[in-house]
């Protein structure tokens, strides 16, 4: 099948590009055209003017970033339709809504600035350009919320509060400054007064992250006294403030890649990364902090499916194809503009 997904391709020439999510499985990647996260993937397709096939390996969020930035005439297609992300799945549009009618009433109107997680949907991106927010990767969350800390107004930030708490507490944003949105009782906790709140959590999070136990991270360090423990923002708080570092994909890839021969590395993210970081860098030690930290959507792509999308292509049939509505698109891309400028 890869022999054959291989041959396509040849065919296909620059009409194909295959993007793959950092998280895919070795056999993705080793097919894939580009790799990277999921805004650096989508930012790559919009310079590629010559595909007409932009196929996403990834989750359905990716591909809406990528349909976004890309041209009318390219067409974004995801091979696997189910796989979805339980973090950006968190927020929807007429929640982020209700939301903001709650926090008009809370501390009046215009007062809330909403920045988004790029991993989260279309329509959610859409909300923060239609208020005048932006969005953030893990990459530049600190620049971006330095900015936005600084417009006299109160971030709401969405869908990740590990990402969002780690980020403004690293800003010198106190924990108790910090509110908490829980959009399931659609209720606002916190405890300072109303005027020293200064960032808006809403209560989503990435299961892959969140989960990674205090005590996982403290057998970690009890039996690896001499390894670094690094890990992703969207772990929780209480473990990423005792980590010996925490950063984006990129972060982690070159903490590791950079290092002298011989360092000991303890990765805190998804499986499918850790393993291939372990392979690529056979002169390290490298292990992963939670054996269970698997994203089971970005492993819903497999040869099979890639296959069969471009089975598809050929015969004329674009029901993978992911399509953001113009009127979303076009706030989206204000939110996206926005952040591209300040970055």
């Amino acid at each position: 099948m890869t022999d054959e997904i291989k041959k396509i391709k040849e065919e296909m020439g620059d009409e194909l590009f295959i993007l793959a999510h950092h998280y895919q499985t070795d056999e993705i990647v080793a097919l894939a055209d580009a790799v990277g996260d999921s805004l650096k993937l989508a930012q790559i397709a919009k310079l590629n003017k010559k595909a007409k096939y932009i196929i996403f390996c990834g989750v359905h969020f990716m591909a809406e970033t990528a349909d976004i930035l890309t041209e009318d005439y390219q067409r974004v297609l995801l091979p696997a339709t189910d796989a979805g992300c339980p973090m950006a799945d968190m927020a929807d549009k007429a929640s982020a809504e209700k939301c903001m009618a709650k926090l008009a009433e809370e501390f009046g109107e215009n007062k809330i600035l909403p920045i988004t997680y790029v991993n989260s949907k279309a329509e959610v991106k859409a909300f923060c350009g239609n208020y005048g927010g932006t969005v953030v990767t893990s990459g530049n969350a600190d620049k971006i919320l330095k900015w936005g800390l600084g417009q006299n107004k109160i971030i709401l930030f969405l869908p990740d509060q590990n990402l969002g708490r780690n980020t403004a507490y690293d800003l010198g944003v106190k924990l108790e400054e910090m509110a908490v949105y829980d959009q399931i009782r659609e209720k606002l906790y916190y405890n300072c007064k109303k005027e020293d709140v200064k960032i808006i959590l809403w209560g989503g999070y990435c299961h892959v992250h969140h989960f990674i136990m205090d005590e996982t991270f403290d057998e970690a360090r009890k039996n690896n006294p001499d390894y670094k423990i690094i890990l992703h923002p969207e772990c929780r708080y209480d473990i990423a403030e005792r980590a010996d570092g925490k950063g984006s994909t990129e972060y982690l890839i070159n903490q590791v890649k950079n290092a002298p021969a011989g360092s000991k590395f303890i990765v805190g993210t998804e499986k499918n990364l850790v393993d291939r970081l372990i392979k690529d860098n056979p002169d390290k030690n490298i292990k992963i902090l939670d054996s269970k930290s698997i994203c089971r959507n970005m492993n819903k792509v497999a040869a099979e499916n890639l296959f069969e999308t471009l089975e598809d292509i050929k015969k004329g049939d674009f029901s993978r194809q992911v399509v953001v509505d113009k009127e979303t698109a076009k706030q989206a891309v204000k939110a996206l503009d926005t952040m591209l400028a300040l970055s």
